[in-house]
């Protein structure tokens, strides 16, 4: 059974090891590296937690044997300018891949998205990865004719997509 948390900046150390396991596990699908973010302690995992109007979204999995629940994903929702709210850090363990745990924390986005007063969730998602675009277009994101921000290789850009939430 999967079940979701919403994170307070208490929960920094289930981020950081969520953030860190996704950061080793899929590192072609994010633009942060694991390098990144082994620096600053504490304080830096919780100033990320601390971001106003944020949601920070873990999701864990019970185990057969008792009550006891692994975090195997997560996601966080940020506010924008003018409606706009922002998907990041979607990321699902192997262990969990194919439950529907992707699904439930897109929908407890948007959920925050729009009860925040959010007219269209965007995210940005690297070229290729094809798994993350399937998912995003299955929950009516499409993509944009704008650039996304410019990859390390300063040639290839995010891809852009959007959905209206009204």
């Amino acid at each position: 059974m999967v079940t979701l948390r919403i994170l307070t900046t208490d929960d920094w150390p289930l981020w950081r090891d969520l953030r860190l396991a996704a950061l080793s596990d899929a590192p072609h699908a994010f633009k942060a590296r694991l390098a990144d973010w082994h620096q600053g302690g504490e304080e830096r995992w919780r100033t990320r937690l601390h971001l106003p109007g944020a949601h920070h979204v873990a999701a864990l999995l019970a185990g057969p044997a008792g009550p006891d629940a692994t975090p195997v994903g997560l996601a966080d929702g940020l506010p924008g300018a003018d409606g706009v709210r922002e998907l990041r850090s979607v990321w699902v363990g192997p262990m969990a891949r194919g439950r529907g745990v992707a699904d439930r924390l897109l929908e407890e986005v948007e959920r925050w998205a729009r009860a925040s007063g959010g007219s269209t969730l965007r995210l940005a998602v690297l070229p290729g990865n094809e798994p993350a675009i399937t998912l995003y277009r299955r929950h009516g994101f499409t993509v944009l004719a704008e650039p996304g921000g410019p990859l390390a290789d300063r040639v290839a850009r995010e891809l852009v997509m959007a959905k209206p939430l009204r």
